[in-house]
């Protein structure tokens, strides 16, 4: 007896020396805190009712786990990204779920109350009665310690009944507040329908989308005119863009992938300059016993052309928009010039002439009236048609800039384009007539002179190229998410 009781207080002894130990330990050990880092798996609080941005999230964002992608930004420096719906929330909204987080937990000191004895209790346990002669010694529960569920088969047919009733409560406490949770989501889903969703910003989810853009832009232009004998001039245009996209999302993917098409209507202008030095050989009937043959040469040191035309586009274009709002589009545009208005310039000065040769009598004249002189009206003359109107051009386009979300989910874009046409419909084969026409002389009337476009005449080809800045307005319908909330989840 004397050896089991000696036993017993050894043994408490120790476990209170223990309990000690780890108390000391645990009270100069520092507190742990969690601290995101990327690449953790986290889930975000019920009370976190928006984001950094100031949206509200989505009802659907609390039960997924998400996945840490950046650690603060210059407009959130103590922000966190979530890849899975790119959007900043703070640090103290976010409970941590991947095994980085357990394995730190698992690392804590152990909590006194998991102890089986505690000391406070140790005087009344060092008072313990020896067990009587006959008794095997029996430890006794401790208070902190939770009570043992008793095997249903070791229980009396009133504890049975009483386990049993307080399981039916326990359930039906748990449906209650199931139904009742279930019922607010519901209400809240219904309320977003209702209004038209309220929260359709591109950064609080990932689902397909349309968009209606408004866009302004200009730049320089060109027809690069095929001219031998001079060159184009550079210009520029101004046009209004009317398009509309789709574009694909995908949670994970920080593209969204677009298709664009529009229409497009603008002005542009740009010119040519040339040197003209041409011969022509008409036939002089006037006289049909004697026939004239007369050989007209057409001199002028430079003429200068300035060519507009009111132009359509229709553009069909592959669109990247990345999540930190860069984007890029590219891809064919059909350009339709639908009026070509032009004025020409032609120097005057002594080397801008119109001589003839008569073979049969071998007299060479000079701006005689007989053979036509330019009037002065005629240096400058303005047109309608240089020969490029409903030309069809098949253009290459790139875009490229940044755009900013708004509030309102809609967005706000600038950015430089180009287009270049690589086939144009506009072949000249008039291109080696004179620019000047001359109609020979009928009796007593005296020869025609007739100034032609520059473009129409001397151009052989012509060809299309436009550069600048654009500035759109895109009107966002992330109509996926409505049909979401209203035919899967509002059933």
């Amino acid at each position: 007896m004397k050896t089991i009781k000696s036993i017993v207080i050894a043994a408490t002894l120790i476990c209170a020396s223990v309990v000690s130990t780890l108390s000391a330990q645990q009270a100069d050990a520092p507190a742990y805190q969690w601290k995101v880092a990327k690449g953790d798996s986290v889930m975000i609080k019920r009370e976190c009712v928006e984001y950094l941005t100031g949206e509200a999230p989505s009802l659907w964002v609390y039960d997924k786990v998400h996945t840490v992608g950046q650690l603060g930004t210059k407009r959130f420096p103590e922000g966190v990204l979530l890849m899975n719906i790119y959007s900043w929330i703070c640090e103290e909204c976010l409970i941590p779920v991947n095994p980085r987080e357990q394995q730190a937990e698992e690392a804590k000191p152990a909590e006194p109350a998991q102890q089986p004895v505690q000391p406070a209790q140790q005087p009344a346990q060092q008072k313990q009665e020896p067990a009587k002669a006959g008794e095997t010694v029996k430890a006794e529960p401790q208070p902190e310690q939770q009570p043992v569920a008793q095997p249903v088969e070791e229980m009396t047919p009133a504890q049975k009944k009483a386990a049993e009733r307080a399981a039916a409560e326990r359930a039906a406490i748990q449906a209650a507040d199931s139904a009742l949770r279930a019922n607010e989501e519901a209400a809240k889903k219904q309320e977003i329908v209702k209004q038209g969703d309220t929260l359709v910003s591109k950064q609080d989810f990932k689902h397909n989308y349309d968009r209606f853009t408004i866009g302004v832009r200009g730049g320089a232009a060109g027809l690069l005119h095929k001219v031998e004998t001079g060159k184009w001039l550079c210009g520029g245009d101004a046009l209004l863009d009317l398009q509309y996209a789709h574009y694909w999302a995908k949670d994970g993917r920080p593209v969204d992938l677009g298709i664009i098409t529009g229409l497009s209507f603008g002005y542009s202008q740009s010119g040519m300059k040339a040197a003209v030095d041409s011969k022509m050989t008409v036939i002089d009937n006037d006289d049909p016993t004697t026939p004239m043959t007369i050989d007209y040469t057409v001199k002028a040191d430079e003429v200068r052309e300035s060519d507009g035309q009111v132009q359509m586009e229709i553009p069909l274009l592959f669109s990247m928009i990345h999540d930190n709002g860069v984007f890029f589009n590219f891809g064919p545009k059909f350009m339709l010039p639908i009026y070509t208005p032009y004025k020409q310039v032609i120097s005057d000065n002594a080397n801008t002439y119109i001589s003839a040769y008569f073979r049969e009598i071998g007299v060479p004249v000079k701006n005689e009236v007989i053979t036509g002189v330019l009037a002065q009206d005629q240096y400058m003359q303005k047109g309608t048609d240089n020969g490029n109107k409903l030309s069809i051009n098949i253009m290459l386009t790139a875009e490229l800039g940044y755009e900013w979300v708004l509030k309102s989910g809609n967005s706000l874009g600038l950015g430089a384009y180009a287009n270049y046409a690589v086939y144009n419909s506009f072949k000249n084969s008039a291109s080696s007539a004179p620019l000047i026409a001359v109609t020979p002389p009928q009796g007593s009337n005296v020869a025609i002179v007739n100034v032609l476009s520059a473009t129409k005449t001397y151009a052989s080809g012509l060809g299309y190229f436009d550069a600048g800045l654009k500035l759109a307005y895109h009107f966002n319908f992330p109509k996926k998410q409505l049909v979401h909330y209203s035919k899967t989840n509002l059933k």
